[in-house]
């Protein structure tokens, strides 16, 4: 992929080494917009211990608490490094254009031009609509606050599915392989939402579970056989068998909430009684 995108600008410099610094930038301002995303998620009380670079680009793995402020943080955050970049490099261009580097060194205009393009690129790209890219999520977010997590997701990724298909109708138009490729990717993901938002529904309207509460999150459990035995896969309701499987005999120490994902030792999800005075 590094190979097919420096030959496509392969007579924009004199030299293959502007053309490799070039790419190497690309992913430097990528990276830097993925840690926006994570100390972000940090910053909140999250966990972000990942960022993954591939060639369409960069993913930072961020779980940020189940609150729509905590998460619609942790996703501006990245596009605002953007922000924070453009300034700084529409400067470094007017320099470049006063000093005539345009005539006297016209690798180093080229390459600050680039730039400057690569980071409205990814800013504007980010910011479209379209779940899962920024954007989408940050309308998620926002919709969070109005008609409730489940119901938000599914919300966003119905405008992602219309959005993607504007990508895709895009990539035909251009001829374009390579916004065909990542159009694909964003469907799997768009598709993934939509899979994710219909179950989190289905538990938001089934019964909880009285005598229980995540002591993370505070929400009751549902009731149901929504956990699975991670030895022999059996589906069972970890609070009906005392986080036991049914199946196979497994004990399991900690239970993952179906709230905010998170997990936590089963003693601690009991409520103590409330107090009856005589």
């Amino acid at each position: 992929m590094a190979y097919l995108s420096i030959q496509l600008r392969s007579r924009a410099y004199s030299s293959w080494a502007w053309n490799v610094l070039e790419y190497l930038s690309l992913f430097v301002i990528v990276l830097l917009h993925e840690c926006g995303h994570a100390l972000a998620c940090r910053q909140v009380g999250g966990r972000a211990d990942q960022i993954v670079l591939w060639p369409l680009g960069g993913v930072a793995y961020v779980d940020p608490p189940p609150r729509p402020g905590a998460t619609l943080w942790s996703i501006a955050a990245g596009p605002l490094v953007n922000v924070v970049l453009l300034p700084l490099s529409l400067i470094a261009l007017f320099a470049a254009q006063k000093l005539g580097w345009e005539d006297s060194m016209p690798n180093i205009y080229r390459f600050v031009t680039a730039l400057a393009g690569i980071n409205i690129l990814l800013l504007a790209f980010n910011m479209l609509p379209i779940y899962p890219l920024d954007g989408g999520q940050i309308l998620r977010s926002l919709l969070w606050f109005m008609v409730g997590r489940a119901r938000s997701l599914m919300i966003a990724t119905f405008v992602g599915f219309i959005g993607v298909a504007g990508l895709i109708g895009f990539a035909l138009l251009k001829h374009s392989y390579w916004i065909g490729i990542l159009s694909i990717f964003i469907l799997l993901n768009c598709w993934r939402g939509w899979v994710v938002s219909r179950a989190m529904m289905r538990l938001a309207k089934s019964p909880h579970r009285d005598g229980f509460a995540c002591p993370l999150c505070g929400e009751a459990p549902p009731i149901g056989t929504y956990w699975r035995c991670g030895k022999c896969g059996t589906a069972f309701d970890t609070f009906e068998t005392g986080a036991t499987c049914p199946q196979c005999g497994e004990q399991f120490g900690v239970t993952r909430c179906a709230g905010c994902g998170q997990s936590s030792p089963m003693s601690n999800w009991i409520l103590a009684p409330p107090h009856i005075k005589a």
